[in-house]
């Protein structure tokens, strides 16, 4: 099992930016990829940007060239770096790892992009 513990949430302007952080605890894993899910109110969730073990990246078409996914091996760690935020980016953001066991979701951070 898997521990995902996420930070960085808050309200900001449109325009501003905010980084996400989401550290993994556990015992005996070895995570492949992370990645990093958003759910508006009234809608699915949906994945925002995912980064494998090897570092190879994808993102959602809202998100490109604004939000940037990079990761800390090491520390098991991975960031979500928003700049450029829309009201539209407002959600709650969940990360997510997966492993040879399954899927682990962190509890959530609420990013609100409002003036």
């Amino acid at each position: 099992q898997v521990q995902l513990v996420e930070s960085g949430g808050g309200l900001v302007q449109p325009g501003g930016s905010l980084r996400l952080s989401c550290a993994a605890s556990g015992r005996g894993f070895s995570i492949n990829a992370m990645g990093w899910y958003r759910q508006a109110p009234g809608k699915q969730r949906e994945l925002a940007a995912v980064i494998t073990s090897g570092g190879s990246t994808n993102y959602a078409d809202s998100v490109k060239g604004r939000f940037t996914i990079s990761r800390d091996n090491a520390k098991n760690t991975v960031y979500l770096q928003m700049n450029s935020l829309k009201p539209e980016d407002t959600a709650v953001y969940y990360c997510n790892a997966k492993t040879i066991g399954g899927t682990n979701w962190g509890q959530g951070t609420q990013v609100t992009v409002s003036s």
